[in-house]
């Protein structure tokens, strides 16, 4: 049984295989329309949703499935205190394949440890979001042709923002990647990120302040909101909420070939007037997100033409370390929360220790 929780879970050829099946599936969707037959997803999700939540339900659908869940904490259990481990017990004997979105980091990390079914990480916190990424990635290889030898600027919240961390991950394993960073100071990328995707693969990376001066490089430009939600401190969102809009003027200084890309929802980050830009690809984006997705569900069930995928074990747990006594400081991770768990640590090539759910440094 294989999960997806980290978009390093799956191998280049697996990810190659994935996205040509949701190329084909994006050609032909009717020929897939009764691939899963009497299966079931659960659609575990503890906090708000619309794109990520309706397209898994729309995905299974469209597969001949069917479809189960909630779409809040306040209307599972976990609003009576039930752990995520027992949740996933239960929904184990009720689902063939689940999705889980959860505010605390590793969270389905943690289900994944107790679960009878596959796993899809559908957001944890500001951690990952790896099927975004799926999305991102068949987005950007219809609009280039490729995915590898491109310069991708990431601009917004690239601290809390889970999408450009999991795309940063997946974009990593392609040959000639560069990254341009574009956010202010307080909403800089974390430095665990720098130091396990960008240092280790030699990857160009320029952190930058300013979207007009990184924009006549760019490839790809993906945007995304501040998150109000990820701010203990709303006045520091109110400061930074407008520090990036893209407009029609912006794009002017962008290549005729570039391709704008946002996970959304957006708010004010770009202007109604790029939607007519034909290099505005976020609508495309989430059409793909469908394609991708079913593609997923038919992978991880072992409906895919390539066949059941080759067992793995759970990646993040690979060379974990246990320190019962030392609990992860990092206020979102879900061993702040959840009853029973035994903190975990991976220890990074340069010796540092990283909580194995979450990755933030052991303090």
């Amino acid at each position: 049984m294989r999960h997806l929780l980290d978009p390093f879970d799956f191998s280049v050829e697996e990810l190659d295989d994935l996205l040509h099946l949701g190329q084909a599936i994006a050609a032909d969707p009717a020929k897939y329309a009764h691939v899963c037959d009497g299966k079931v997803l659960a659609t575990l999700f503890y906090e708000p949703s619309t794109r990520t939540r309706l397209s898994f339900t729309s995905a299974m659908m469209h597969l001949g499935g069917n479809v189960l869940g909630f779409s809040s904490a306040n209307a599972s259990s976990a609003s009576k205190g039930e752990t995520v481990a027992d949740t996933i017990r239960v929904v184990s004997g009720y689902a063939d394949i689940a999705a889980m979105r959860h505010p605390l980091e590793g969270a389905p990390m943690r289900a994944a440890m107790f679960s009878r079914i596959p796993v899809i990480n559908a957001g944890d916190g500001g951690h990952q979001h790896p099927t975004q990424t799926l999305t991102d990635l068949m987005t950007i290889l219809s609009r280039r042709g490729r995915l590898d030898h491109l310069r991708v600027g990431f601009c917004g919240d690239l601290k809390y923002g889970r999408t450009v961390h999991s795309l940063m991950h997946a974009l990593s394993r392609y040959e000639g990647i560069e990254f341009v960073l574009i956010s202010p100071e307080e909403l800089r990328v974390p430095r665990h990120l720098i130091d396990s995707v960008v240092v280790p693969n030699n990857i160009p990376c320029t952190e930058v302040t300013s979207l007009e001066d990184a924009m006549p490089s760019l490839d790809i430009l993906y945007m995304t909101r501040i998150q109000r939600e990820r701010f203990a401190d709303k006045l520091e969102y109110e400061r930074l909420k407008n520090s990036y809009i893209l407009d029609a003027e912006k794009m002017k200084l962008g290549k005729a070939d570039m391709a704008v890309l946002h996970p959304l929802p957006r708010v004010n980050e770009i202007t109604l007037d790029v939607d007519n830009d034909p290099r505005a690809a976020y609508f495309e984006q989430t059409q793909n997100g469908l394609y991708m997705r079913m593609a997923l569900i038919m992978t991880l069930l072992g409906l895919a033409p390539t066949g059941p995928l080759a067992d793995k074990p759970l990646a993040f747990l690979q060379g974990a370390e246990k320190y019962p006594d030392d609990p992860c400081q990092f206020r979102n991770c879900i061993t702040r929360t959840e009853e029973g768990l035994i903190p975990l640590y991976v220890r990074s090539e340069s010796g540092e220790l990283r909580c194995a759910y979450c990755e933030h440094s052991k303090k």
